[in-house]
């Protein structure tokens, strides 16, 4: 599985990008499980945001999702933690 997010906005507008690429690793089922929630919840189109906020596009294995601060899901909010962080 394939997961990217992008986000953009923020004080300063700047964009950041990650990519993780689940396949092979041991923890590829809760991967999948995580994504999956965090995308069933998220819209096909951007949401409006807050002045100053952050917007995320969550793309897994092609299906793009939007979502944007302060109205993220806990699945959500997990998934694109955890993806700026360990993604490339």
């Amino acid at each position: 599985m394939r997961i990217q997010v992008r986000r953009t906005g923020g004080f300063a507008g700047i964009e950041r990008h990650a990519e993780v690429d689940t396949s092979g690793r041991a923890d590829e089922d809760e991967w999948r499980a995580l994504a999956e929630r965090a995308v069933a919840a998220g819209p096909g189109t951007p949401p409006v945001g807050v002045p100053d906020g952050f917007s995320y596009r969550i793309t897994v294995d092609g299906t793009t999702v939007y979502c944007a601060d302060p109205r993220l899901t806990e699945e959500q909010r997990t998934l694109i933690s955890r993806v700026l962080k360990e993604g490339a």
